[in-house]
């Protein structure tokens, strides 16, 4: 099995900042990708950011100049630091990865349990 787990979200003022921690743990023998996504209320989930193991980024145009993806291969685990937040981004943010678990010849995909990002003032 494999669990990812997300941290740091919370309430901020407009223009604040905030940095989310995801960490993957379990039965894990290599990590592909591993991205954020967010889902606000009543819309679809987005992609908002990701990372390769080759530390390629990509970033949705909305967040790109703000936010900045960055992830610790030895501690199985990635960032997101959220500069100049907007009430727009208020959203529950979700951990991905894309995993190749101990003894599986196939990836697959894990998804975290979701920490909620609140811009308001």
């Amino acid at each position: 099995q494999v669990q990812l787990v997300e941290s740091g979200g919370g309430l901020v003022q407009p223009g604040g900042s905030l940095r989310l921690s995801c960490a993957a743990s379990g039965s894990i023998f290599r990590i592909n990708s591993m991205s954020w996504y967010r889902q606000a209320p009543g819309k679809q989930r987005e992609l908002v950011a990701s990372i390769t193991t080759g530390v390629t980024t990509t970033y949705t145009d909305s967040v790109k100049g703000r936010f900045t993806i960055s992830r610790d291969n030895a501690k199985n685990t990635v960032y997101l630091q959220m500069n100049s937040l907007k009430p727009d981004d208020t959203a529950v943010y979700y951990c991905n990865a894309v995993v190749k678990p101990t003894g599986r010849h196939m990836w697959d995909t894990y998804w975290g349990q979701g920490t909620q990002v609140t811009v308001s003032s």
